[in-house]
């Protein structure tokens, strides 16, 4: 599994995927540092202007960095499977000695695994820079995190896996209706149910909700491999 784990990364180029990821990660800590400290969140009067339960650092954080990692994610799903559908290659893929769903698994945790790592690399910087930065500079949010604790890390890597491995659901549907455009648009419908907000009620802080969403995704992903023998090339 791990061989085949590394030649997904090989045939698709991974550099490029690295040097997307570490241009993202920089614009959102960039963009989330001037937002804490550079006042741009701010109205005219100095106050905070966001909604109730938003003036915590740590939600704008989460809400960024898993919308960018969430449609990351999503486009890589849909440029190492469904596109390989698209234009062939998976034939190829499919003509070796290993079961279509193993090929299929693989390339799946190809992608899950950089992209998990990406993002908890991205969240520890911006973290720590914000941490940082609130011993020198006041900040329009509140710092509500504590960097020397593990139920930070916890969290953390939690809060990832769950936001990763919701784009097994953005390709399910990509694989369904045969596009590429599909499982990204689909990404973005996720964000919208899963951050958007009624009134003062949220998704995104129910707290069955994270583990609820896991084990969907998960589920959706065995959907997308489990009839990989008797489905036909797309």
């Amino acid at each position: 599994m791990l061989k085949l784990i590394r030649l997904e990364w090989r045939k698709n180029k991974i550099g490029k995927y690295i040097r997307g990821a570490v241009f993202m990660a920089a614009a959102l800590g960039l963009f989330l540092f001037a937002l804490a400290f550079f006042g741009i969140a701010d109205d005219t009067d100095g106050t905070l202007d966001a909604a109730p339960g938003a003036d915590m650092i740590s939600s704008a954080i989460e809400l960024f960095t898993s919308i960018a990692f969430l449609i990351y994610t999503s486009v890589m799903l849909a440029s190492f499977i469904i596109s390989s559908y698209k234009n062939k290659t998976m034939n190829i893929m499919f003509s070796y000695p290993v079961r279509r769903q193993k090929i299929l698994a693989s390339q799946m945790a190809a992608v899950w695994i950089f992209n998990f790592a990406a993002l908890i690399l991205t969240k520890l910087v911006i973290y720590l820079s914000i941490f940082a930065g609130a011993h020198f500079m006041p900040s329009s949010f509140a710092i509500d995190f504590d960097i020397s604790s593990l139920s930070f890390y916890i969290q953390l890597i939690l809060k990832s896996a769950v936001t990763v491995s919701m784009s097994f659901i953005a390709l399910f549907a990509g694989m369904r209706m045969k596009s590429s455009k599909a499982a990204i648009v689909t990404s973005f419908i996720l964000i919208f149910f899963t951050q958007a907000g009624i009134g003062d009620f949220t998704l995104s802080d129910n707290a069955a909700f994270p583990v609820i969403l896991t084990v969907i995704s998960f589920g959706f992903a065995i959907l997308s491999i489990c009839h990989a023998e008797t489905r036909d090339l797309m």
